[in-house]
């Protein structure tokens, strides 16, 4: 998609579609009136009002994401005005234009639009104008993104935007251009990752993301390295030999770096994700029901993969190194069993007690791996375990942090770029639940307080680096079709992590 500045008046802007915006203020007895941004004020005098007029008579009322169409009869040049709602007037952030944006771009998309300006500036204290541009900018690219690949005549049928044009006034212009590349960096990233998620996993093999992570790497300028099982066995990483020894696909373990900073002495963050291209659950089969979903559980490596993709664009400057260890988790006469033990890199022991607890084998070998290379603060992203969706449900990531500085970075990065994390507890107590009586530690903790468990087991691997773990698992995935997305992956983690970094500068 092209994106570009338009600067002309606004009433002469030929388009298919002048996005304007509109929020809602409650007066103290109840009474509600639309408010309209400076734009929005604009286009509604040459329209004679009409905006207003229609809000007036309760058409429009500016809850969020809501949408008002005009069609301006020979008024302005623009085929039609699209008045969008911003929710209410106290409350306009980052995130609500980000969700406004990404609504009325599916909206349009679905109408066959393929040029569409986006104006809605709003005046507030809450936010920059060059934030407002930057959230507008990556709303409509996340909010068009669909995955029609597999579908017959999916190029044929399908209705893309292939414009989008943000309004400002021509003295803002080279202010904002940062803007815009940094929205572009931030939803191309994100999408890169929803991708890799959405891929079957007949196509997205272990070898596959590997070959996707180096294909990046080299139109991106990232130093690659891809290693094979040799060198894994070589490494003694016993966790990602042990899940992937069921599958017919070997494990590869993919490191990819970014250096801004060369001359730097500083390794900078490490960034380590979760890949397990498909999980059966092993010997401990899971149920046939949404195991098709399984395919996401590689939803950490993508985050992380999408997150260096970004920060590659952006060139900020210092080190980031990424960590993807990479297998499928099978059940077959070779497959590693409930009741062995697993000695991961660092030495350490695993009792296994369910195979579907795999993936903090894998991310063991890595955490071993990059705090053996030195590296502090390291961020892990996994769809770890489902009792993140019992305790946070599909709204927030669980974070499990040793470091309450690393914590507060995090959630600020996300409330940044709208993504929310929740602080849980690390608390010692929890190490009961793990201890084993034949080895260092025990898979599982059970189901009591299973997310935290799985965390306390990831900390023995981390020795004493600032560490952080995002489980994921519930909002790496959306089951059904939203206003401002559509059903599949999120990419969730990619803008939070790419923001982190920018902000470490």
């Amino acid at each position: 998609m092209e994106v570009q500045f338009v600067t002309q008046p606004l009433q002469d802007i030929k388009t298919d579609a002048l996005v304007i915006g509109a929020a809602y203020k409650t007066s103290k007895d109840g009474e509600s009136s639309v408010l309209l941004s400076t734009t929005a004020t604009t286009v509604d005098t040459l329209l004679n009002g009409l905006v207003s007029e229609r809000s007036a008579a309760g058409e429009f009322k500016g809850s969020i994401g809501q949408i008002l169409t005009i069609y301006p009869m020979g008024k302005l040049a623009a085929q039609r005005i699209i008045v969008v709602g911003l929710g209410a007037q106290a409350k306009v952030d980052v995130p609500s234009m980000q969700w406004a944006s990404a609504i009325v771009a599916r909206h349009l998309q679905s109408t066959g639009a393929q040029h569409i300006v986006m104006a809605l500036q709003w005046e507030t204290e809450q936010f920059s104008l060059s934030q407002g541009v930057q959230a507008q900018v990556e709303g409509v690219l996340l909010g068009s993104y669909a995955f029609r690949k597999y579908q017959h005549n999916s190029e044929k049928n399908s209705k893309n935007i292939t414009q989008l044009h943000i309004f400002v006034d021509s003295a803002e212009k080279a202010d904002l251009a940062y803007a815009i590349h940094k929205g572009q960096a931030l939803a191309q990233g994100t999408n890169f990752a929803r991708d890799l998620v959405n891929e079957p996993p007949c196509v997205l093999t272990p070898k596959e993301l590997a070959n996707r992570a180096s294909t990046m790497a080299r139109d991106f300028g990232l130093e690659c390295e891809i290693w094979e099982k040799e060198k894994i066995q070589e490494l003694r990483m016993g966790g990602l030999l042990a899940v992937s020894q069921g599958s017919a696909e070997p494990p590869y373990f993919i490191i990819l770096r970014y250096r801004g900073a060369p001359e730097s002495t500083e390794k900078g963050l490490a960034l380590v994700g979760k890949g397990i291209t498909f999980d059966t659950g092993g010997i401990s089969i899971k149920p046939a029901e949404r195991m098709d979903e399984m395919k996401g559980d590689m939803g950490g490596a993508a985050a992380v993969l999408g997150a260096m993709h970004a920060i590659a664009e952006l060139k900020p400057q210092t080190n980031v190194t990424a960590f993807v260890p990479t297998c499928e988790n099978m059940p077959s006469g070779t497959a590693y069993r409930p009741g062995d033990i697993v000695r991961i890199m660092n030495g350490k022991t695993v009792e296994i007690v369910n195979t579907d607890a795999e993936g903090r084998l894998i991310l063991a070998d890595a955490l071993s791996y990059a705090t053996q290379e030195g590296f502090s603060p390291i961020i892990d992203l996994a769809t770890l375990t489902g009792a993140v969706v019992v305790a946070l449900g599909h709204t927030m990531t669980g974070l499990f942090s040793n470091d309450e500085p690393l914590t507060n970075e995090i959630v600020a990065a996300g409330r940044t770029v709208g993504e929310k994390f929740w602080p849980m507890p690390m608390d010692d107590e929890y190490q009961e639940s793990i201890k084993s009586d034949i080895a260092d530690i025990k898979q599982t903790g059970g189901r009591p307080a299973a997310s935290i468990t799985a965390a306390k087991i990831l900390e023995h691997f981390v020795g004493s680096a600032k560490w952080a773990h995002l489980d994921i698992a519930g909002t790496s995935y959306v089951d059904s079709k939203k206003p401002h997305q559509e059903k599949g992956a999120t990419g969730v983690g990619v803008r939070t992590l790419t923001e982190l970094v920018l902000s470490r500068l």
